[in-house]
């Protein structure tokens, strides 16, 4: 399983390419949070939860270098990127179902 935690302006281009590239699958949901900056400061202002979008995709591992390059290019706004583009997180999937059918498998 990829979780990618992205810039919302970032997620429909994002989508578009996973889309395009065979990987039209994806569960996302609108997040707050923060990381390791603790947020951003503006002035006297803190804003300690920033809106991101969670994109969530579950592919074969042969796959997964694609997917997470495909996500980490389109997620930066230029070359360097900059604190607040987002994470990605890979984790092993045991066993997957499908509700309506009950096969097991992605």
């Amino acid at each position: 399983m990829i979780r990618a935690i992205v810039r919302p302006e970032k997620t429909n281009s994002i989508l578009a390419e996973l889309s395009v590239s065979g990987f039209p699958a994806v569960t996302k949901m609108d997040v707050v949070g923060r990381g390791k900056q603790r947020g951003v400061k503006v002035g006297e202002i803190v804003y300690a939860e920033i809106p991101k979008e969670l994109l969530m995709l579950v592919v074969q591992d042969e796959d997964k270098e694609d997917v997470i390059s495909i996500i980490s290019r389109l997620a930066k706004p230029g070359e360097k990127g900059a604190f607040g583009d987002g994470k990605i997180f890979v984790s092993p999937v045991e066993e997957a179902y499908t509700i309506s059918s009950g096969s097991k498998g992605l």
